[in-house]
Order: structure tokens, then C-alpha cells, then sequence
């Protein structure tokens, strides 16, 4: 069973906290997260190119002239593709599907993996809650300096990414934590694959932890 310490806001060691093998200690399969990540990034992915054929595109009803004895090639439509102003041919459709469907089981599973992965790389950290007098980024700011050990004026942090998984809404901490670069909020329940794994590391409290293992037991 795997361990990870737990600390207060001022950055104080308080306890261990255990945690379930069966969520953080699952064996790391690369292939099964691979499988996962790309079914998420083509899933969010949108369909934006759109070309318009030559019965898509507006005018071009008239013949541009006769069909013989001008000398010219024979043309029923100045919205020829072949024409300047015409439509397109072949080009990309909004109609495109780039949808991919995973089994629940395999993205959980793929879930497990990452969060495992945070344990072994000590990039877990565990609150035993927080506790903001006021919505201020600067008190929440120096929650995470102190937890994680953030320099202000270090180049470092501009580089390090941190997941907040918050086991209820709190609107106090939003406020104050929506203005800190790099930083993202989400409910815990709603972590998947690709949040943990684009993130340096992931914040959460003791019963954040405990709800994210009441959820997938």
C-alpha cells in the first residue's frame, strides 16, 4: 500500500496518509494509456475547414457562353472547380468524424496508471484542507509556494503546471486561485487521463482523496 505524506497550508509535515493499491499502486501499461489519450484528444478535437463544392457555391447558373463554335473548351458553370471562383474538389468537409470510442473500464484503468505514475514521482500532494480567510491569489499563491516549494521570480515556475482537484465546489478558492498561471481547477471526480498527465503536479486534500477512491470503488 502506497503512502504519501500530507501537509498544512504552511508547508508543515502533519501525517502519512494511506492510499488504495487499487487506484495508486496499479501496474503502468504505456500502450493503454497511448490508447486513451489520443480517443480524448481526437474526441475534443473540432471540425472547422469546410470547403464548398461547385453546387455549393453562390452564381455560375448561366451558361458563360455557347457550346460550339467559339473556339473555346465546352464550360456549363463559371463555378467550375477548374475555374477561378470556383468550387473546390476534394477539399475538407465539415462533416468529418474524428470521434473514437474507449470502454469506460480502459479509461479508468488508464486514470489509475497516471495517478499511480504521480505517487511514484512524488508530484502527489496532500493537504489536510484549506482554509482561506479571504478570495485573495496572494494568500493562495502562498499556499503553493509553501507546498510546493515555488519561487516567484524563478524561471522554474513559469515551466511547472499544477492540477487542483477540489473535493467540492468552494467559490472562495476560485476566486483566488482562477488568476495564478499554469494553475487548473477541477472537481476531483471529473480528473481524467489527460488532466493529470499535462500537469507537473496534483493538488488535493484528504477527503479529495477519499471521495476519488468512494467513486471508484
Amino acid at each position: 500500500m502506497s503512502q504519501v505524506q500530507v501537509y498544512n497550508q504552511k508547508g508543515e509535515k502533519l501525517k502519512k496518509k494511506n492510499l488504495s493499491s487499487d487506484i495508486f499502486g496499479v501496474k503502468i501499461d504505456p500502450s493503454v494509456i497511448h490508447l486513451v489519450v489520443t480517443a480524448l484528444q481526437s474526441n475534443k478535437r473540432q471540425v472547422l475547414a469546410h470547403t464548398k463544392t461547385r453546387s455549393e457555391k453562390r452564381g455560375g447558373g448561366k451558361k458563360p457562353w455557347r457550346q460550339k463554335g467559339t473556339g473555346r473548351a465546352r464550360a456549363g458553370s463559371s463555378r467550375s472547380p477548374i475555374w477561378i471562383g470556383g468550387g473546390i474538389t476534394f477539399g475538407p468537409r465539415k462533416n468529418r468524424n474524428f470521434k473514437k470510442k474507449v470502454n469506460k473500464k480502459v479509461k479508468r484503468k488508464a486514470l489509475f496508471m497516471a495517478l499511480t505514475d504521480k505517487v511514484k514521482a512524488k508530484k502527489l500532494i496532500l493537504i489536510n484542507k484549506f482554509n482561506l480567510s479571504e478570495a485573495k491569489t496572494k494568500i493562495f499563491y502562498s499556499i503553493l509556494k509553501n507546498i510546493i516549494d515555488i519561487k516567484s521570480k524563478s524561471k522554474k515556475y513559469k515551466n511547472k503546471k499544477v492540477l487542483l482537484g477540489l473535493p467540492e465546489k468552494d467559490l472562495k478558492i476560485i476566486r483566488a486561485a482562477k488568476n495564478i498561471a499554469g494553475l487548473k481547477i477541477k472537481p476531483i471526480s471529473d480528473i481524467n487521463v489527460l488532466d493529470v498527465l499535462d500537469t507537473n503536479y496534483l493538488v488535493t486534500t484528504v477527503d479529495g482523496i477519499k471521495k476519488l477512491e468512494n467513486q471508484y470503488k
